[in-house]
């Protein structure tokens, strides 16, 4: 009953914010470090915002919130377009490498992609029977992935608009999925507590990784691909080596459970969010860097501009907040 009740409380959870080895456990005090300065709040979605995406040129924002999905003008800190054709929460958003397309996931079971320069919406992909939860574009854009509450991770071809291979693999709702940097794989995660690494390919499984002892809320590659980063509803976060299959440390700093990672440009940081706070982690040494107040209720997503110097964070109080990060 107890674990009925922790997935029926991690998936409102996700609904309403919505990535020889040592296994050491780091409860770390912040290291002395400058906290990164708050330059600007945008107001963003009434209904709370469960995720935002950097353009990868680092000009737009977009946030999923509400039933609509919002691009902002990162330089002028104007709203520049608002789509408006989910039947339901946005609950994810990811923009194509090359920036021309955006993918939205919601609670309707739809994936949308949207020509980001017209914003004319493209064929809706139409395979999930649960809301989708999470996307991840492949490294050559062709490719989006999507996460379903019903268990399913989804490969669809872009171009064609249709669905390329659904795995089928996890035992219960995934709430994590992110793309290898060589686009040759991807790793989901959710309700079974477990990593799963797939190759984009053929559709296979390659591998699975257990030590997770409650859902997996979010997954993220380094940008050299080496590592996969992890966190699971506890707030525990852990590091794998991705060639060796092996668990390379464990994190914990938060008290509850962390809702989104991201790794910064360099690699060598590790943004956590949760309950209101960011902590950014030293990505070789497991140290905390700097912990933050972000937002009044739930940090429900953090990213880094691709330029590493702006962590822009979106919470459940409705705010988006763009923060000046030093770069160590």
């Amino acid at each position: 009953m107890g674990a009925v009740m922790r997935h029926r409380r991690s998936v409102a959870y996700l609904l309403v914010c919505l990535s020889a080895t040592s296994h050491c456990l780091f409860v770390s005090r912040p290291l002395p470090a400058q906290e990164p300065k708050l330059r600007q709040t945008l107001k963003a979605h009434p209904d709370g915002v469960s995720q935002v995406a950097y353009s990868p040129d680092g000009s737009m924002l977009a946030a999923a919130g509400g039933a609509t999905v919002r691009i902002w003008n990162v330089t002028t800190g104007k709203k520049q377009t608002v789509l408006k054709v989910h039947t339901g929460p946005v609950l994810c958003v990811a923009f194509s490498p090359d920036g021309k397309t955006l993918a939205s996931g919601g609670k309707d079971k739809f994936v949308r992609s949207w020509d980001v320069a017209t914003g004319k919406q493209l064929a809706p992909l139409v395979g999930h029977s649960g809301p989708v939860i999470a996307l991840a574009f492949s490294a050559d854009g062709k490719t989006v992935v999507s996460g379903g509450l019903e268990g399913w991770v989804i490969l669809w071809d872009i171009p064609a608009g249709q669905t390329s291979v659904i795995l089928r693999g996890d035992k219960d709702s995934v709430y994590a999925v992110a793309c290898s940097p060589d686009g040759k794989a991807l790793a989901s995660g959710g309700n079974d507590r477990t990593i799963r690494f797939w190759d984009i390919a053929t559709g296979q499984e390659q591998a699975t990784l257990t030590g997770h002892t409650d859902i997996v809320t979010s997954v993220a590659y380094s940008p050299d691909g080496g590592t996969l980063a992890s966190v699971d509803d506890e707030g525990t976060i852990k590091l794998w080596d991705v060639v060796m299959r092996k668990e390379q440390v464990t994190l914990k700093g938060h008290s509850q459970a962390s809702c989104r990672l991201a790794f910064s440009p360099d690699g060598k940081t590790l943004a956590t969010s949760a309950d209101g706070t960011i902590s950014l982690w030293d990505a070789a040494t497991g140290e905390v860097r700097a912990t933050f107040e972000a937002h009044r209720r739930g940090t429900c997503s953090a990213v880094y501009s691709p330029n590493g110097t702006t962590l822009a964070s979106a919470g459940s109080d409705s705010t988006i907040k763009l923060w000046e990060i030093a770069v160590p």
